[in-house]
């Protein structure tokens, strides 16, 4: 059983340090943008480049209290695949969001502006307060 729980963490550390890279990675473009070499918005790619980084450790941070859960192997493994939805979701959302133009943070019309905010809605808010709750409540004493 503590091989399956170790699936979870691992899922979670490597999610993370793919995402550090792809992160780091996204460093390039904001720079790209704020000189103008792009058309992006570079407020959006720097937004995307730290979504990256602080879901990253996020997931490590997760992944590190794993075993003070009260989550068998199944709880930890919804756990950490609703953070990693999450965590890469953002930080993909945001830097297509930049190269769009568009805010995504209230519906509006705008067909490209409102598919953003409903991919945000479904793939990155939804999964992020499901997994900070369920983190929260996790830490709750098993019941005798």
């Amino acid at each position: 059983m503590e091989n399956e729980r170790s699936e979870a963490a691992t899922l979670l550390a490597r999610a993370s340090a793919w995402l550090v890279v792809v992160g780091l990675l996204t460093g390039a473009p904001v720079a790209w943008a704020m000189v103008g070499k792009i058309h992006a918005d570079a407020h959006a790619l720097l937004a995307s480049h730290l979504n990256a980084l602080l879901g990253a450790f996020w997931m490590l941070g997760v992944g590190w209290t794993l075993p003070m859960l009260r989550y068998g192997a199944v709880g930890q493994r919804r756990l950490a695949w609703a953070l990693v939805v999450a965590t890469w979701a953002n930080w993909i959302i945001t830097a297509v969001k930049a190269f769009l133009h568009v805010a995504g943070v209230d519906p509006s019309g705008d067909p490209k502006n409102d598919a953003v905010f409903g991919a945000l809605a479904v793939l990155v808010i939804l999964p992020s307060l499901g997994a900070a709750v369920g983190w929260a409540i996790g830490f709750r004493r098993r019941p005798a």
